[in-house]
């Protein structure tokens, strides 16, 4: 069954199999050339908190549980578990390329990919996979040069602007022009639900003079910051066009039935995953 996710055309909110999944018609318009999800929490086997498809071998559930996740995550999109790749994140702005040899890290053998909060690859068969529960994920597909990349990017990534630093990872090291990379800026917290401190406020425009535009005084020293806007912002100052941008305009917090969210359940919750993967 597919149906429009919040009246976005944008969006299709996919069950297979008992499995709820969400795409991105930017990136589903390349499905010769890539698979891609960003998981809710429905269809799994975890419990309690991390109820039910919790993606995260972090969080307050069994290995068990996690690994039987990724099967029907695996088989819902036709790849293979083996092939992913697992990101290890910090709230910074590094990305990591992987390819052939980092199949499997994180997941099924050891992995040596530490403080990286995006990867990015041109290799095919290679799914990459990084973690949510407010942060804003991040895909990115160069079609020309068939490369893709995810980011992780939450307040401090966004600060740090890992957007733009994907973008120059891809132009330096697979020839990506950014006027043809097409990206996708999955659910978060929204601006709604996003309330800051003054402190937070501050790193923003100190650092991204212009994402003053994006924050909205609510109080004494009380701030709500659109993240996902000022992520779309900052992709269109490094190159991209605003068309190849969509922007899910969701919020995990107002929808934590749907969707794990840090701050929507108290920080006792599993985590979501954006994958990606050159067929």
């Amino acid at each position: 069954m597919k149906k429009t996710w919040l009246d976005n055309p944008n969006i299709e909110y996919i069950e297979k199999d008992g499995l709820g999944y969400l795409q991105f018609a930017n990136l589903s318009k390349y499905k010769n050339i890539i698979t891609h999800c960003f998981t809710t929490r429905n269809g799994g086997v975890s419990r309690d908190e991390c109820s039910t498809l919790n993606m995260s071998f972090g969080r307050n559930d069994s290995r068990e549980n996690v690994l039987e996740n990724y099967r029907r995550v695996s088989k819902a999109l036709g790849i293979k578990c083996e092939n992913m790749v697992l990101s290890n994140q910090v709230h910074d702005n590094r990305i990591r390329i992987v390819d052939e040899k980092d199949r499997g890290k994180g997941i099924i053998r050891e992995s040596d990919i530490i403080g990286f909060d995006g990867l990015a690859t041109k290799a095919r068969e290679v799914a990459l996979v990084t973690f949510y529960a407010d942060c804003v994920p991040v895909f990115f597909l160069d079609p020309i040069e068939k490369a893709i990349a995810v980011s992780h990017s939450g307040w401090r990534g966004t600060v740090k602007k890992i957007a733009e630093e994907t973008v120059k990872v891809m132009s330096s090291n697979f020839g990506s022009r950014p006027e043809n990379i097409v990206v996708a800026i999955g659910p978060s917290i929204g601006k709604c639900c996003f309330e800051t401190g003054e402190e937070v406020y501050r790193e923003f425009v100190n650092k991204l003079a212009w994402s003053k535009e994006y924050c909205i005084k609510t109080g004494d020293e009380k701030w709500h910051i659109n993240l996902q806007g000022i992520i779309k912002r900052t992709l269109e100052n490094a190159g991209l066009r605003e068309e190849n941008i969509c922007v899910a305009d969701i919020c995990t917090k107002c929808n934590k039935d749907t969707f794990f969210s840090h701050r929507g359940d108290n920080g006792r919750t599993g985590s979501l995953a954006a994958i990606l993967q050159l067929i």
